[in-house]
């Protein structure tokens, strides 16, 4: 077995509060490596997952099926933090009109509010998550609800869901079709708002947790937003190009190409300078010289990235020169 280094991130924080789509899985399969990167990890694992399609047992069963250790109890789906939101803030007993899956409608039972499907029904709050199956007829009910004044709680707003064959529409996207409709803005349960992260770490006991996912504006911003440490892996949605240009909202504390990063020493994960690499800002661009000899082009991201955020203005990367250029063209994919 490998020896894991004793200044990993595994090593330097008591839970990992992984996300799941685009971080462990892609759809039904793993992401390779996934299961053995997590199954050498010390810290405790929670998967916290923005997709309130499925309950925490059939989610906890999804990846046992991929030969990873988990239990229900370790799993906090958008859909608990939605149900949780919405019956804080309205009567027990109340009907709650889902447009979403069966499990959305489970965890609003689970709170003491009743599950309905249509306006007719007199819903005093409308609860929407993500489901494939989800048809205009849905969002009609959902649209006459609201438009009658109904409380709005929206279990996560990211525009696109990864999968095996690529990006596909995500809650997010359903989410603006009755944005538009009604002319309202949904309270928002899932990251990168506190609700769900607030779960996460109630529920997990941490002390000191990490934050792990594949996008910066759910994972990483919702990790700043309750001011914890995060590691962007480059197996989702959000790239390295990304990284570069994000506002400070949106910047991870480490980043990695995949699980494996949890294991490095944290100098290979951590933002921080270069010899061989060097970086200005020159009109709106960030500039990118190599002068080594045989380059990696993620330890050249975490040596420039630094450098574009306290420019705070960067639209643009581009090489300095043609031995460098490789990187920059490797870096926009």
């Amino acid at each position: 077995m490998t020896a894991v280094p004793m200044t990993s991130l595994d090593t330097s924080y008591d839970v990992l509060l992984l996300d799941l789509d685009g971080t462990v899985y892609q759809g039904p399969e793993e992401i390779p490596g996934a299961k053995e990167a997590l199954a050498r990890c010390t810290a405790r694992q929670f998967f916290v997952t923005n997709n309130a399609s499925r309950g925490p047992e059939a989610v906890a069963k999804h990846l046992t099926q991929l030969g990873m250790a988990a239990t229900a109890d370790a799993v906090v789906t958008s859909a608990q933090a939605a149900a949780r939101l919405v019956a804080a803030r309205i009567p027990s007993g109340s009907m709650v009109l889902v447009v979403g899956a069966e499990a959305l409608a489970a965890e609003i039972a689970n709170v003491g509010l009743v599950p309905v499907r249509s306006f007719e029904d007199r819903p005093v709050a409308v609860v929407q998550g993500f489901s494939p199956d989800i048809g205009w007829r849905d969002l009609a009910e959902g649209a006459l609800a609201i438009r009658a004044g109904a409380l709005w709680v929206a279990s996560n707003v990211d525009t696109t869901l990864p999968s095996e064959r690529g990006l596909l529409p995500g809650n997010g996207s359903l989410v603006a079709a009755l944005r538009t409709a009604t002319g309202q803005e949904p309270l928002v349960a899932g990251k990168p708002a506190s609700p769900i992260m607030d779960d996460a770490c109630r529920l997990s006991r941490a002390s000191n947790p990490l934050v792990v996912g594949d996008r910066l504006d759910t994972d990483i911003a919702g990790a700043n937003g309750a001011e914890l440490d995060s590691l962007l892996v480059l197996t989702g949605v959000s790239s390295v190009v990304d990284v570069v240009l994000a506002d400070s909202a949106l910047r991870p504390t480490y980043i990695a190409n995949n699980l494996d990063g949890l294991h490095l020493p944290l100098d290979d994960v951590r933002f921080g300078g270069s010899e061989h690499w060097h970086a200005e800002v020159l009109d709106g661009d960030l500039v990118v010289r190599f002068t080594g000899a045989d380059g990696d082009p993620l330890t050249g991201i975490r040596a420039v990235a630094p450098v574009a955020w306290s420019a705070g203005n960067v639209q643009r990367i581009r090489a300095a020169d043609e031995a460098t250029a490789p990187f920059v063209a490797a870096w926009h994919g």
